[in-house]
């Protein structure tokens, strides 16, 4: 049969096989009859399954946006729960996965350019989305709590020496000296790497059984490090090396806990004051305008170069625009340093609203459109 009639495979069986003959008893029949029923039907459904096979499928060639089902399950929440995120962030990263189609989770997850660019597709359709303002804020700052989550998470890291790549740059802690190296080889019973040398290129033999720390960083740009000390020295592919003992213990190094931009940006700032306590505490805002210039900004705080020395502990509402956005937070001063002519604050954030601090991560994570 052609055209949208169902083609069923020839039945290639004979009735005569089932030897149903005048002796043969009700039950036997039956039980015949049930089984050819049961062959027609797994027929008609490998046919049916057969013809929806052959259907369209999404941009991308892959079905629900090239989301493999396997992680749209118990997968990709196992690795959410590892990371720590909530229920809310976990259904935020599958949403950001199944919207720039996504098969293979782990690996976006342990690569920032290519999570930056699945985040940066679903913040611009939230973004375009015709839910009310105060709904798309909301969800944007779930997309960039998330975000921040797998920024700050050691998934993707390594959790042993033996892992170590290749060529790998490593800085050794020897006394008050760093001494750079190049990871030969962590393959074997020691790390080889090569034998440090002085700025004038004259090997430096640090004494056997000598304790070091390592410091390195992966390609996802966590650092790690871990406690070693010199087992001996050989030579590897005709060159000088350094056999340092292996660790499972590697410790990650703590980061910034919210991403930072260097910028130049210009600022206002008002003087806030205190009146009361407890309940009755007011913010006063000074009228007067202080000019500044933010030189780098995070959703957490920023540094401000400015003419005039400040006190530390001072507070300020800052304000200024970014991507045709009004932004405001109050910030307090954390500390001040001299520099030529001017002085550069450091200030943390105490109160943003969730507009602005869509409008800071947009612009730090640099999704935003300008």
């Amino acid at each position: 049969m052609t055209g949208n009639l169902l083609t069923l495979f020839p039945l290639q069986i004979s009735v005569t096989d089932f030897n149903m003959d005048n002796t043969t008893s009700p039950t036997t029949l039956l039980i015949g009859a049930a089984v050819i029923g049961a062959i027609i039907a797994l027929l008609i459904i490998l046919n049916s399954r057969k013809g929806s096979g052959s259907g369209s499928k999404k941009p991308g060639g892959s079905n629900s946006g090239g989301f493999s089902t396997v992680f749209s399950g118990f997968k990709l929440r196992s690795i959410a729960r590892n990371i720590g995120l909530s229920g809310e962030q976990t259904k935020m990263l599958e949403y950001v996965f199944k919207t720039d189609g996504v098969t293979d989770p782990e690996k976006s997850i342990s690569t920032p350019a290519l999570l930056d660019r699945h985040f940066r597709r679903a913040y611009r359709i939230i973004e375009n989305g015709r839910e009310s303002d105060k709904e798309i804020q909301r969800k944007l700052s779930i997309l960039f709590s998330t975000r921040n989550m797998l920024e700050n998470s050691t998934f993707g890291g390594i959790s042993s020496s033996h892992q170590l790549k290749d060529d790998t740059a490593l800085t050794l802690t020897f006394g008050k000296d760093k001494l750079n190296v190049i990871a030969i080889t962590a393959k074997g019973e020691n790390l080889i790497v090569e034998v440090p040398k002085t700025v004038l290129g004259s090997q430096i033999k640090i004494p056997r059984g000598t304790r070091l720390t390592v410091l390195f960083f992966t390609k996802s740009n966590k650092g790690f490090s871990f406690e070693t000390r010199v087992v001996g020295y050989s030579s590897h592919g005709g060159h000088p090396a350094m056999q340092l003992a292996h660790s499972n213990q590697l410790r990650f190094l703590s980061q910034r806990r919210f991403r930072r931009k260097q910028v130049s940006i210009a600022c206002s700032m008002y003087l806030v004051y205190v009146e009361g306590s407890g309940k009755k505490e007011r913010l006063i805002v000074d009228k007067r305008r202080n000019n500044g210039q933010i030189m780098d900004i995070s959703v957490g705080g920023c540094s401000i170069k400015i003419l005039a020395p400040v006190q530390v502990g001072a507070r300020f509402k800052i304000e200024f625009s970014q991507s045709d956005a009004n932004v405001a937070a109050l910030g307090q001063v954390l500390r001040s340093n001299r520099t030529g002519a001017g002085t550069i604050i450091h200030v943390r954030f105490l109160r943003v609203s969730l507009v602005s601090m869509n409008t800071i991560n947009a612009f730090v994570y640099e999704y935003s459109r300008e």
